[in-house]
């Protein structure tokens, strides 16, 4: 063991529920957590307004202050929280070495990746300027808030597809903006959208621009860009939503864990476990199919009993 660096029973990699949930019940077992919060301390539920699916709240609860009473209950339990990222990972052989951002090293004998996954942007200002006022990267999240109202879908995959289903249950009208003069959503995905009589898919169609006073109103659309025929669109619209994808922060630990294509990490047979034993991971970095803060919070769970699991057998 090296000297100067501090030795580790059980480290956390994140703070969304997934990891806030590992630490809570990694305190509880006496494995002395410790969590770096990362770049997004509480993850992408700071970034909504109310979260009213999570059980336990039946008037919903601001995202922020969910993450706030998560992370209290995790100290409570003596979890030991600490705002920084890690930015480096030798996973070759036990102990662990990771290496956070101010240089440090830490030993970890048990590592929990729960990074979570960043949604992917356009790269307007306009996204940011709406951000939580009518733009939104999660149709079951906030979807809820736009019933009978008109909203928009940015994307032409299966996602897309089935976030504007999802919306067209909820909302008079979707728009689907594509950029493409086809939807590369698998054919069932694609039936499904022509069948569905309230969304209208607006082909070969990019997104300049969003505008309103008071959130979002509408949105600049330009059609056929760089064709002759080119033109510019505006359509009305209360709520714009993005699916063009999701981007699991695996790149730390790609080197060691096997990620699919997207660089979602992968896990043995439905269970936390990586590829590395004493490694586990939880939440949106390694779940490309429910991405929601309850199904986070469950495997943060597991990963944490796992671990314990893991810590009794090797004697740790």
């Amino acid at each position: 063991m090296n000297e100067n660096r501090e030795h580790i029973r059980c480290l956390i990699v994140g703070s969304g529920p997934a990891g806030y949930t590992a630490a809570i019940y990694a305190s509880r077992a006496n494995l002395n957590p410790v969590v770096y919060s990362g770049l997004q301390p509480g993850g992408q539920l700071t970034q909504t307004t109310i979260v009213e699916n999570f059980p336990g709240y039946p008037q919903g609860v601001d995202g922020n202050q969910m993450m706030m009473d998560l992370r209290e209950q995790a100290e409570h339990f003596g979890a030991d929280i600490r705002d920084g990222e890690i930015v480096k990972a030798d996973l070759s052989k036990a102990p662990y070495v990771l290496t956070v951002e101010d240089g440090s090293e830490l030993e970890a004998d048990t590592v929990i990746i729960a990074t979570g996954a960043s949604a992917m942007y356009l790269g307007l200002d306009d996204e940011k300027k709406y951000n939580g006022q009518g733009v939104s990267a999660c149709a079951t999240c906030d979807g809820f808030f736009y019933r009978k109202k008109v909203v928009a879908v940015v994307g032409g995959g299966d996602t897309a597809c089935e976030e504007a289903i999802y919306l067209s249950g909820l909302a008079k009208k979707v728009y689907m903006i594509v950029r493409k003069p086809y939807l590369r959503a698998s054919k069932v995905m694609q039936e499904r959208v022509m069948a569905t009589e309230n969304i209208e898919i607006l082909f070969e169609h990019n997104t300049v621009g969003l505008y309103g006073d008071n959130g979002v109103e509408g949105a600049h659309l330009v059609k056929r860009k760089g064709k002759p025929d080119e033109e510019m669109v505006d359509i009305s619209i209360d709520g714009f939503f993005l699916a063009i994808g999701h981007k699991p922060n695996s790149d730390v630990f790609k080197e060691w864990v096997d990620t699919d294509e997207v660089g979602y990490i992968k896990r043995i047979n439905g269970t936390p476990k990586t590829k590395v034993p004493g490694v586990f991971s939880a939440g949106d970095v390694s779940d490309p199919v429910y991405r929601q803060a309850i199904t986070s919070a469950g495997a943060g769970c597991q990963a944490a009993i796992e671990a314990e699991r893991y810590l009794t057998e090797h004697g740790l």
